[in-house]
Formats: structure tokens, sequence, C-alpha cells
């Protein structure tokens, strides 16, 4: 027995059929056979249809024998975030035979720190969750493979419209280290994790204000940074979105992308290199003024300056097989910080000694030849063996932008406020972090594509929920007492009595307990 979905082009209406196969011993042949169950709403919810609809059935006796007792006090938590968020009714108007099947796998998977889904009928004895019955590895294998794009998809446009709009959202990506070989984007690449394996590589979008993710794509292990622009750009117009304001670093630096932003008429901020052309023009300007005490921030402990320049906008059009050209107007922040400044240099100086002392001793490198010659003058004799004179030039030239960086964007005239809205993407660093980790994604193992796809989706979902309590705990000053596991596991341990036919009984809660759930933004469970 399966749903079907039917949508009338007339009116718009997307109707629900139960479908039944069954064997036609006269025909000797397989039949299905539908009956309209009701219509979709426009939340996506199903409206029962009035003909099939009967009077409850009166509870009969329920023997006293007959009942489960189960965690509770975590997953009535995570129950309640998705009902804020709402994750439950997002999932429910895209997934609505196994949206409670996502959300149980999504609560294991937070709860079960870096266990693997063959714990999970251990865990269903034990606690209370949506689907509320066990999930073999294997139904969990085909519940992966029936994440569908065009739902996932709705799913992230119904959760990105619940989102501030004037928000920025900053954009990354990440290295998914993989043992499979028969996963056709599974490629060697710039591993982010240093793992010597082939990789898949993981975009994220993440809620600058709010805190939570709602849009990431898998790609190739062996695409770059700056190649994801122009995809996330149409994914974003897919989905139904304009006015969009993204955060980025300079690995999605490039003109072409610059220009597509500009194109689109997006709002950004990005850093950029300091080695630029137009921005070492602007640097030189006030290279030697910009540490003044009106420069300077006590917050940051660094010094800034902001100037107005014009880009040099470009735009192809083959259809018309021409090039529009222009100007278009840009901030450029520029900043020096000390701190990096002594950074860079230390850095720098140990790579000077050890190039010299592999100089000295004769264990030249092949892959330092070049930085062998542009630092050093070297000679050789028989006598004195080789001596190593320092390029003083080539080294203060190489020494004289440490400590600056510098931010772009078409919006944000501040330089504070720039390096604030930047210094938050690290929430989406710290994302990757809760996947890799808590979530298991650090080293993936499917052998399907599809598996792969929902494997990563339910992941994904998990990472909602463990993103919204980070930005409380962060917020309310939770970290000085828990860590996220420790709080987890205090609420964890309350538990709920089940019996047929009588509501959920929820057992003893501490005054510490509800003071979290209040903390969390959420009402504590009702107890006798």
């Amino acid at each position: 027995m399966s749903l079907v979905y039917v949508t009338n082009k007339k009116n718009g209406t997307t109707y629900v059929y139960e479908s039944t196969n069954y064997w036609d011993k006269e025909k000797k042949q397989s039949r299905s056979k539908r009956v309209c169950i009701g219509k979709l709403d426009e939340a996506g919810n199903l409206v029962p249809s009035k003909r099939l609809a009967m009077p409850p059935a009166k509870q009969g006796p329920v023997p006293s024998t007959v009942m489960k007792r189960s965690f509770y006090g975590a997953t009535y938590l995570f129950d309640k975030i998705g009902e804020l968020l709402g994750v439950t009714a997002d999932l429910k108007a895209c997934f609505p035979e196994s949206y409670k099947q996502i959300l149980s796998i999504a609560y294991f998977l937070i709860l079960e720190d870096r266990n693997t889904m063959l714990r999970f009928p251990k865990w269903d004895r034990t606690h209370s969750h949506p689907y509320g019955s066990c999930i073999p590895s294997q139904r969990s294998s085909d519940l992966f493979a029936s994440v569908t794009e065009e739902a996932k998809n709705r799913f992230f446009s119904l959760q990105a419209k619940r989102r501030t709009e004037n928000e920025y959202w900053a954009y990354d990506t990440t290295s998914v280290s993989s043992y499979s070989e028969s996963l056709k984007q599974v490629k060697y690449g710039i591993n982010k994790d240093h793992d010597p394996l082939a990789q898949i590589n993981l975009a994220l979008l993440f809620g600058e204000e709010s805190g939570l993710p709602f849009y990431y794509r898998k790609l190739a292990g062996n695409i770059s940074d700056v190649k994801t622009v122009k995809h996330l750009l149409a994914d974003l117009g897919n989905l139904g979105f304009s006015k969009v304001k993204l955060v980025m670093d300079r690995g999605f630096y490039s003109k072409e992308n610059i220009d597509a932003l500009y194109q689109n008429h997006l709002k950004f901020l990005m850093a950029t290199k300091v080695s630029l052309k137009y921005v070492q023009e602007e640097l030189n300007k006030v290279r030697d003024n910009i540490r003044t005490r009106a420069n300077y921030n006590a917050s940051y402990q660094l010094y800034s300056h902001t100037a107005t320049i014009d880009w040099e906008y470009s735009q192809k059009r083959p259809y018309k097989g021409d090039v529009i050209e222009g100007k278009r107007r840009m901030y450029l922040h520029l900043y020096f910080s000390g701190e990096k400044a002594l950074e860079h240099e230390n850095r720098f100086n140990a790579l000077l000694d050890r190039l010299e002392a592999e100089l000295v001793s004769g264990n030249r490198k092949a892959e330092h030849e070049k930085q062998y010659a542009k630092y050093f003058e070297i000679t050789s004799t028989p006598k004195r063996g080789t001596k190593v004179t320092p390029k003083q030039k080539a080294i203060t030239q190489a020494e004289k932008d440490y400590g600056f960086f510098a931010l772009i964007s078409n919006e944000i005239k501040d330089p504070i406020a720039a390096l604030d809205l930047y210094r938050n993407k690290d929430i989406v660093e710290k994302a990757f972090g809760n996947l890799k980790e808590r979530l298991n994604l650090r080293r993936t193992a499917v052998s399907s594509e599809s598996s792969l796809e929902g494997k990563l989706f339910v992941q994904f979902i998990a990472l909602i929920y463990l993103s919204y309590i980070k930005k409380q705990m962060s917020e309310k000053g939770l970290y000085k007492n828990y860590t996220m596991q420790e709080l987890l596991d205090e609420l964890d341990v309350i538990e709920a009595f089940e019996n047929p036919g009588s509501a959920v009984r929820v057992g003893e809660i501490t005054k510490k307990q509800s003071q979290l759930y209040n903390t969390l933004g959420v009402v504590p469970p009702t107890t006798l």
C-alpha cells in the first residue's frame, strides 16, 4: 500500500489516493486499486475525505500490564524545537509518508554521538521518539534512498522563507573523506582536514542572525570553492530568492564571481587578497598613516580604513555577442593588526631559517628552489663551502603587507560593522565541526548515490536542531556550566510512561531541568 499524489491542473488542488496492489485471479495479473482519501491544504497537510470520516472507536479495556517506560526529556525538547522552527511542519509537507522516520533518525544522530544506525534498535527500546517504532539498518537505507531532489528543495524553500529577509547568509564549503569507490563525485582534491583519502565537497548556507542552516549542496571532491558561486546563485534563483546577502571568504573571490553578484543584484561581503592591484593602490595611500588613534578599535585591537572605489564591471551576453562594461560602487575595507603582523613575521622567519639550513647543509629540496633564488645569494667554493647571503630587498618587499587584510562589500560602509559580520561566519565552520564530529560525517562509507543524498539530508535536519541549541546556549551563557552533551544528558533522563488509551504521563522534573527548558525557549513538559 502506498500514497499517490495527483494535482488537478484546473484548480491546482492536490488529491491524495491510497494505492493498493492485488492479484487478479481471472486475468492472472497484478493490478492496483486507488481510493481517494483526501486532499492537501495550502500548508501541505492532509484534509481527509468526508465520505471516509468515521466516528472514533470507543476505547476498550486496557490490560494494566501493557505499558512502556522510556526516556523522554531530550526528545521532547527536539519536538518543541521542531514546532518552533517549523521543521516538523515543513518535513510533513514535503515527506508526508516518512517525516516521522526522518525526525527519529535525526534525534538518534544527535543523542547517540558518533554511533551508527546499527545501534538504533537499542536506542528505540529506551527512548520516546516521533516514529515510535524500530527502524532497522536496512529500513534506514531504504528511507535515505527515498529522499528525492524535488522534496528536498521544497523543504529548503519552506525553511528559508522562515528566515529574516534582511540577514546576511554565510556560505562556505568543506571536504568529506570517503572510502567508497563507486560514488561518482568522490574525487581527490584539496582536503580541508588534510586527509589522504578521496572526498566529496559539501557547501552550506547559514543565516548569520538566526544561526540556522537552510541549504546545502553536495559537490565533486575536485571542485574548488571559486567555481561554486554561480551554481549557488542559480540554485537560490530556483528556490525563489531574489534578494540575497552573502558572506564569503577569499577562496570564493574572482572577478567573474563579483560580476555575477552584481549582475544578480545581490549584496555581498567578501574577503580578498591584499596583493591584488586595486587593493595595493588604496593600501599604498594609507600604509604609513593608518595606525592613528582615530582609526583604532579597542574591541578588535586593530586599525581600519574604508575607501569607496569603482569596480570595473563586465557582463558577457552570448545571445547578442557583446560585452556590457561599466563601473559599480564598492567599499574596500582595509585593516592592520599588530598581532597578525607579528604572527606573519615569525612564520616568515621560520621559513627563512629552514631554507638557509637546507642550503648550508646541502640538503636542498626541489620544491624550494624558487624560494632559495628569491631570498638568498648563494655562492659555493671548494675551500669555504656554501655561503648564503640574504636578499634584504626581496625580504623587505615580502614583509611590507604583514598584518594587513581586506574585505570588500557593495553595501556595508562601516569597516567595523563589516568585520563584525565577517567574523560571525565562523558559525559555518562550527557547523561543519558538528556534522563531522557529533553527526559522524568525518568519513562516509555509503556505497550508493541515493543513500548518500538521503543520509546527508537527515544529518542536515539534525544540524538544524544542534545549531538552535548551540545558539541558545551561547546567548544565555549555558556553556559556563554545561557542554552540549552534558545539557542533553541532563534532560534525557526525564522519563515518560505510556499506556494504550491514556495520555503520556511525564515523570518527575527537577527545578534545574525546568530552568533549562525555559532558558532554551521551550515550555517544560507537564507532569502529574
